[in-house]
């Protein structure tokens, strides 16, 4: 399975990123009554650092989120599994197919985890820059529109001491110095 696709299945929820039962359940190729009652067999293997139930407030808002889910007739709210969470989850579930899609989904988080790293080495060095500059810039689109305008105030600068240079200077009347012919 393509990891964008079960990138597209982690949510963030409560500052963590998780993966939610039903999500799980099908593509470990199971229901998610019966992935549900394996982790309730086994909750001792499930800290809430691990898994969670979803407030109805939490799961309204994911809803809206994705208005084309197919999840709108739920009776129980979700269990949302981090990602250790999920490796928890190959000890309760040994089926081959269980097992080869927990590795994929670690795998999907590590990659998350890599980018997220990535994003904030670049938020860390726009900050740097914003605050060199004295603006804020807020998206790509500004950065840009800045270069561009502090590249056409150095072109005009430049322009102007260029025009200065080259500008004959009007000579006054001098009173010559020295010996001078008369």
């Amino acid at each position: 399975m393509e990891i964008q696709i079960i990138q597209s299945k982690i949510h963030s929820i409560r500052d963590q990123k998780v993966m939610l039962d039903y999500d799980l359940a099908a593509f470990f190729g199971t229901e998610t009554k019966r992935l549900k009652e394996a982790v309730r067999r086994n909750i001792d293997r499930f800290p809430e650092d691990f898994m969670f139930e979803l407030t109805k407030a939490e799961f309204e808002s994911l809803r809206s989120q994705n208005p084309t889910s197919k999840k709108g007739g739920t009776r129980y709210l979700p269990f949302a599994f981090t990602e250790h969470g999920v490796a928890m989850i190959s000890g309760i579930l040994n089926s081959p197919k269980a097992v080869q899609m927990n590795i994929e989904i670690i795998r999907a988080f590590v990659s998350l985890r890599h980018f997220a790293f990535a994003h904030q080495a670049l938020a860390l060095k726009i900050a740097e820059l914003e605050a060199f500059m004295g603006k804020e810039l807020s998206d790509i689109h500004t950065v840009l529109h800045w270069l561009g305008e502090e590249n056409q105030a150095r072109a005009d600068a430049i322009a102007a001491l260029e025009a200065s240079e080259n500008a004959e200077t009007p000579k006054q009347e001098r009173r010559m110095i020295g010996f001078g012919r008369k």
